[in-house]
């Protein structure tokens, strides 16, 4: 099974992404969801297929999702609390 899918980015929130079936758009996203996430922005266009890498989820839980609910909502990484710690003090440097 292939399925297209469009990718839409949120102004909302960094790194939070939005797929959809090319063909319903956005069709079937709950407004509530769509008014949480803003204005969405269109990334790229995708070909899913089972077995195709993401960078952050199998392919096939997205193709479930969209056919089950319609769109599938991939949230930002969690922020490793020692990696947030480094880059606090790093921004912190004085540069001269």
């Amino acid at each position: 099974m292939k399925l297209i899918c469009d990718i839409y980015r949120s102004p909302a929130e960094d790194e939070m992404y939005l797929y959809v079936k090319k063909s319903e758009a956005l069709t079937r996203v709950p407004e509530a969801l769509l008014d949480r996430f803003g204005k969405p922005s269109h990334v790229m266009t995708l070909l899913l297929q089972p077995g195709k890498k993401l960078a952050r989820v199998d392919a096939e839980r997205v193709m479930e999702q969209l056919e089950v609910n319609g769109y599938y909502l991939q949230m930002p990484p969690l922020k490793d609390k020692e990696m947030a710690e480094i880059h606090l003090q790093n921004t912190k440097m004085n540069l001269k």
